[in-house]
């Protein structure tokens, strides 16, 4: 019975210290779901950025990929520059209405947060 026990466990490993195993496993998917399924928070803040004013959206599920395209699109809109930091995308200055237009009008739910 350890003899079959013994074998079984050389297959499966519950902790490796060395070694670059990229099993299936181990990788994360990131659900992708459609924009009508996701809950957005819109939230202008100033914290931690020396003053200065950024709207930032959370709440994304979706592939770094979407985020990008749609990062590139409000700051077009906007006109002005904005970053992906955390699965949040960050828009310089103060852009609420306009940009919960235009997540609305791209078939998001979204919501104001804060003051």
């Amino acid at each position: 019975m350890s003899s079959s026990n013994s074998k079984s466990s050389d297959k499966n490993f519950v902790y490796r210290e060395f070694g670059n195993d990229n099993s299936p496993a181990t990788e994360r998917p990131i659900p992708e779901l459609p924009p009508q399924q996701q809950n957005l928070r819109v939230q202008a803040t100033r914290a931690g950025r020396k003053g200065k004013t950024v709207t930032v959206i959370t709440g994304f599920q979706a592939k770094p990929e979407t985020l990008a395209d749609l990062l590139k699109q409000l700051k077009t809109q906007c006109g002005t520059g904005g970053t992906i930091k955390d699965n949040e995308i960050e828009i310089q200055g103060d852009h609420k209405q306009k940009i919960m237009e235009i997540l609305t009008k791209l078939g998001y739910k979204a919501k104001i947060s804060g003051g």
